[in-house]
C-alpha cells in the first residue's frame, strides 16, 4: 500500500493539470452545499435571538385555543378573545401586568404614493402597547401615539418608504386612514422582522379599523410579578379562563414564532438551495468520472508495466483511488472555506437586494462542515471507483501494445439496456400522469428517463454528432471534418463529457417549461373565468398587503361608465370538520362577471343562510342543491347553510361562495382581494379604466389593470423564481464547462503526436485552434440538444403531474424563444470551454510533439 501511495503522490505532482477541472468541480459543489447549510444555521440562530429578545418581557399569552386552517396554509385563523378578560387576568395570582394585543393587516403608503412591502411577508398593524416589556417593538425614536391618527412604524418600513417622524401618509386597513408618524420602532433590536412592516396605533384606532367590533383582541399579553415563573403563571391563569381560551408561556410563543419562520420560509429557502447543490454535485459526478476514465485509459501501458513488475490488481486500483482521495480531501477542504465565504457574501447581499435578514455572526456548526466534506469525498471517490477498478483489471501484456484510449461505448448491450430503460420510463411516466395520477409514479418515471438518457448517451452520440457536425464539412472544410471525426472517436467519452452539460440544460429547460406553463395556466384561467374589463387587485403572491376596502366595489359601481363591479372577499370556516376558504361576495354580480360554468340551482337565492359550492366539492361531501351543510366559524358559532347552487368552475371564484350578509356576524377585519369591473356598452377601455382609477385613488390607490395585465401580474412571481433558478443553475453549467475543458485538455495531451503531425503536414495554428474549438462546440451541442429534450419531457411530466394532483386545470406550454436562448447559450458555452485547450494545442512545439511517445 505504501508503494501505491508513493506512486499516486508522484503521479499527482507530475500531472497536476490533469486534475484541475476535477478539483474545481468538487470545490464548487462543496462550497455551495456548505454555504447553504451555514446560511441556514445562521438565519435560524438570528431569528431565535430576535424573537427571544422581542418576547423576553412576555411571560404568558392568553388566546383562543382553536384554529381553522385552510388547505395550502400552515397558519390557522384564531378566534379573537374578549378584552374584558384583562380584568380577570390581572386579578390572577402572580400577574404584574396584562395588555390586550390587537393585530390586523395594515399597509403603509410610502412618500412616492406606492405601498410599502406586501409582496410576500405580511404588513401588520396593531395597538401600541405602552408597557415596554410586553411590547415586542421598542421605541427607538420619537414617542408613542397618544391620540387618534398618530402611529409608530418600524424603522425599516419608514426607510423603505422614505418616511420620517412628522410625515403624514395613508394606512390601508384596508379602508384608507390618514396617519401621522410620531415614532420609529425596532423589533428585537432590528429595524424590522425581515420584510414585515408594522404600524402601531392607539387602542381605540386599532379597535376601530382592525376588528369587527370594539372589545376584541388577538390575544392578551401577561407579565409575571417577581418570583413567579412562566409555567407557574400559566397554571395560575388557566382556572380563570373561559372554555375555548388557553394560556401559553412566553417561551412557547417565541418557539412558535421561530418555528413559523423556520418551518415555512427557512425550510423552503434552504431546501431550494440544497436541491441546486445536489444538481451541481450530480453534474460534478459526471465531470469527475470522465476525467478519471480518460486518465486511466491514458495510463494503460503504465498500469500494465506496474502489473508486469509484480503489482497486484488491488495495488493498481488503490493507487488510482489514493489520487482521487487526495483530490477529494484537498478540494472539499477548500470548498468548506469557499462555503463560509459564500455564506458571508449572501449575508451581505440579501439586504442589498431587499431581504434584510437579521444581522449576526455566522453560525458554523459541526454538521455544516462535516456533511459537505463527507459528500465531496464520497462524490469524488464514487466517481473514480469504476475507472479505478478498470485500471486494476489492466493485463500485463497491455504494456506491449499501443495505448488504446478509444473505447467505443456504442455496444449492443448498452443499446438494449438503454432502450428497455427508456420504454420503462415512458410506461411508468404515462401511468403516473394519465392512467392513475401519482406524483410518486411520475417522479420515478422521470428518474428512469434520466438513467435511460445516460445509458443511451454513447449509442446516440455517434448519430447525433454526425448530424450536428454535418454542416461543418461545408462551412469549415477539412478543419470542420477533423473536428467532427475527433468527436466521433470515442462515443463513450463524448457522451460522458456531454452528460454533465445535458443535466444542467435539462434542469434549466425543466423550469423554463414549467414556468411558461404556469403563466399559460394563469392566462387561461383569467381568459376563461374572468369576463370583466378591468381588475383592481392586491399583491399576486405572498401574505402581504391589506386587501381592498369592501366599499370600493360599490363606489366603482356608481360610476356612469360601469355596468357591474363585484368585490371578492375571503373568509374561513370548517365544513364537515375541514378548514375551507370562503368567497364572500355578491353572488348575482359574481355570476355576471365570472364564467362559473354550468350552474345548478340559483345564485340569486343565497340570502344569509345559503351557500354555493363547486361540483367537485359537492361530490366530495355528497351534497346537492337543497341539502344542508354545517359551517363552524372562528368565533365559535356554528350555522346550518342550505346548498342553493352548485357551479362548475372554481378557479378565481373559489370553491365556496356566501353573501356578505351571511359572513357579517362572523367576520373579523373585512377586506376584498379582487374587484372585477365590467363597463357599459360603448365605453372605451381607456375611459373606463380612467374612471375606475379615479375612484380607486380615494381608497389607497390600489392598482387597476386590464384583464391581460391582471393575468400577467398574477404570474409575476414566476419570473422572479425563474431568475433565481437561472442564477443558481449557472453553477451547474459552470461545472459542466469545466468538465468539457478538462476533457479536451486531456484529449490534446493524448493526441500530442497526432497534432504535431498535422502541423508538420501544413495545418496552421489557427486551423488547429478552430479544430479543437469546433470539437468542443459539437460536444456541447450534443449535451444541449439532449438536455432540451430531457428537460422538455420532464417539464411535461411535472405539469401533467401537477394537473392530476390539483383541482385546477394546468396548461402545458413550450416557450420557443426562451428555449432557443437556452440552446444558444449551451452551444456558446461549449465554444468558451474550448478556448483554453485550443490555445494550448496551438502552442505545441511541432518537433517535440512528433517525437512524443
Amino acid at each position: 500500500m505504501n508503494a501505491s501511495v508513493r506512486i499516486s503522490v508522484s503521479s499527482l505532482r507530475a500531472h497536476k493539470r490533469r486534475f484541475a477541472g476535477t478539483f474545481l468541480a468538487v470545490l464548487l459543489g462543496v462550497a455551495f452545499l456548505a454555504g447553504t447549510l451555514v446560511m441556514g444555521d445562521t438565519l435560524r440562530a438570528s431569528f431565535d435571538t430576535m424573537f427571544g429578545n422581542a418576547t423576553s418581557g412576555t411571560d404568558a399569552v392568553v388566546r383562543s385555543a382553536g384554529t381553522i386552517t385552510t388547505p395550502g396554509e400552515s397558519q390557522g385563523v384564531r378566534q379573537p378573545v374578549d378584552t374584558g378578560l384583562v380584568t380577570a387576568v390581572e386579578k390572577a395570582p402572580g400577574v404584574a401586568a396584562a395588555e390586550p394585543d390587537i393585530q390586523g393587516a395594515g399597509q403603509l403608503v410610502g412618500a412616492n404614493g406606492k405601498p410599502i412591502g406586501g409582496q410576500g411577508p405580511p404588513t401588520l398593524a396593531g395597538n401600541w402597547i405602552d408597557d415596554p416589556k410586553l411590547n415586542s417593538y421598542q421605541l427607538a425614536e420619537g414617542r408613542a401615539p397618544s391620540k387618534s391618527g398618530e402611529v409608530v412604524v418600524n424603522r425599516g418600513a419608514a426607510e423603505k418608504g422614505d418616511l420620517k417622524i412628522g410625515d403624514t401618509t395613508t394606512l390601508r386597513t384596508p379602508d384608507p386612514v390618514k396617519v401621522t408618524i410620531v415614532g420609529l420602532a425596532t423589533f428585537g433590536g432590528e429595524d424590522g422582522m425581515a420584510q414585515v412592516t408594522y404600524t402601531g396605533m392607539t387602542r381605540s384606532d386599532a379597535e376601530k379599523y382592525l376588528t369587527a367590533k370594539p372589545g376584541e383582541a388577538a390575544s392578551i399579553l401577561v407579565r409575571a410579578g417577581p418570583g413567579t415563573g412562566q409555567q407557574e403563571l400559566v397554571d395560575a391563569l388557566t382556572p380563570v379562563l373561559p372554555k375555548g381560551v388557553e394560556a401559553i408561556t412566553g417561551q412557547e410563543l417565541a418557539e412558535e414564532n421561530t418555528d413559523m419562520i423556520s418551518g415555512q420560509f427557512l425550510s423552503l429557502f434552504t431546501t431550494f438551495l440544497l436541491v441546486f447543490s445536489g444538481v451541481a454535485l450530480l453534474v460534478a459526478t459526471f465531470s469527475i468520472h470522465n476525467t478519471f476514465a480518460i486518465v486511466v485509459a491514458q495510463r494503460t501501458r503504465e498500469n500494465a508495466l506496474l502489473r508486469a513488475l509484480g503489482a497486484s490488481r488491488r495495488q493498481v486500483t488503490a493507487s488510482t483511488l489514493v489520487e482521487a482521495s487526495v483530490v477529494a480531501v484537498v478540494a472539499s477542504a477548500a470548498g468548506l472555506a469557499g462555503g463560509i465565504g459564500i455564506a458571508a457574501g449572501l449575508q451581505a447581499l440579501f439586504p442589498a437586494i431587499g431581504f434584510p435578514f437579521p444581522e449576526s455572526d455566522l453560525v458554523i456548526s459541526g454538521l455544516s462542515m462535516i456533511l459537505p466534506l463527507a459528500v465531496g469525498i464520497v462524490v469524488c471517490l464514487g466517481s473514480a471507483l469504476l475507472p479505478a477498478v478498470r485500471a486494476g483489471r489492466t493485463a500485463p501484456l497491455a504494456a506491449l501494445r499501443e495505448t488504446a484510449v478509444d473505447q467505443s461505448g456504442a455496444s449492443r448491450t448498452r443499446a438494449v439496456v438503454g432502450s428497455a430503460l427508456a420504454a420503462l420510463a415512458i410506461a411508468v411516466t404515462l401511468t403516473g400522469v394519465i392512467v392513475s395520477p401519482s406524483l410518486w409514479l411520475a417522479g420515478s418515471g422521470a428518474i428512469l428517463a434520466l438513467a435511460a438518457f445516460v445509458v443511451l448517451g454513447p449509442v446516440a452520440s455517434t448519430t447525433a454528432v454526425r448530424v450536428l457536425g454535418s454542416p461543418l464539412d461545408k462551412l469549415r472544410g477539412v478543419t470542420g471534418g477533423l473536428a467532427r471525426r475527433n468527436a466521433l472517436r470515442s462515443p463513450k467519452r463524448t457522451a460522458a463529457t456531454a452528460s454533465a452539460l445535458m443535466i444542467g440544460v435539462a434542469v434549466v429547460s425543466l423550469f423554463t417549461v414549467f414556468g411558461a406553463s404556469l403563466k399559460a395556466t394563469m392566462d387561461q384561467t383569467v381568459s376563461r373565468s374572468f369576463a370583466g374589463d378591468v381588475a383592481v387587485s392586491t399583491p399576486s403572491f405572498g401574505a402581504g398587503g391589506s386587501g381592498l376596502s369592501p366599499r370600493l366595489a360599490s363606489a366603482i359601481a356608481e360610476r356612469p361608465e360601469v355596468d357591474t363591479a363585484v368585490g371578492l372577499g375571503r373568509g374561513v370556516a370548517e365544513v364537515d370538520g375541514e378548514g375551507r376558504a370562503l368567497t364572500v361576495t355578491d353572488p348575482v354580480a359574481l355570476e355576471r362577471t365570472f364564467d362559473l360554468g354550468n350552474v345548478q340551482g340559483s345564485m340569486r337565492d343565497l340570502g344569509d343562510d345559503g351557500i354555493a359550492i363547486t361540483g367537485s366539492e359537492a361530490d366530495k361531501l355528497g351534497l346537492k342543491t337543497g341539502d344542508t351543510a354545517q359551517l363552524a366559524f372562528t368565533d365559535g358559532q356554528k350555522q346550518t347553510f342550505t346548498v342553493r347552487a352548485v357551479y362548475g368552475r372554481s378557479e378565481l371564484a373559489g370553491d365556496y361562495v356566501i353573501t356578505r350578509d351571511a359572513w357579517a356576524p362572523h367576520r373579523t377585519q373585512d377586506s376584498d382581494t379582487l374587484v372585477a369591473v365590467t363597463f357599459k356598452d360603448g365605453v372605451s377601455a381607456a375611459d373606463g379604466k380612467a374612471a375606475v382609477e379615479k375612484v380607486a385613488t380615494a381608497y389607497g390607490n390600489p392598482e387597476v389593470q386590464t384583464r391581460d395585465e391582471y393575468a400577467q401580474s398574477s404570474a409575476g412571481g414566476i419570473d422572479m423564481m425563474l431568475t433565481l433558478v437561472y442564477a443558481l443553475l449557472a453553477l451547474a453549467v459552470l461545472i459542466a464547462l469545466l468538465g468539457i475543458a478538462n476533457t479536451l485538455t486531456l484529449a490534446v495531451h493524448e493526441r500530442t503526436r497526432e497534432l504535431g503531425l498535422l502541423r508538420a503536414v501544413g495545418q496552421t495554428r489557427a486551423q488547429l485552434r478552430a479544430m479543437v474549438r469546433w470539437e468542443s462546440v459539437l460536444v456541447a451541442a450534443f449535451g444541449t440538444v439532449g438536455g432540451l429534450a430531457l428537460g422538455g419531457f420532464l417539464g411535461w411530466v411535472l405539469v401533467k403531474a401537477s394537473d392530476g394532483a390539483s383541482d385546477s386545470t394546468f396548461a402545458f406550454a413550450m416557450p420557443p424563444f426562451q428555449l432557443t436562448v437556452v440552446a444558444l447559450v449551451g452551444v456558446a458555452a461549449g465554444a468558451l470551454a474550448g478556448l483554453r485547450p485550443a490555445r494550448r494545442a496551438a502552442r505545441l512545439d511541432v518537433l517535440r510533439a512528433i517525437a512524443t511517445e
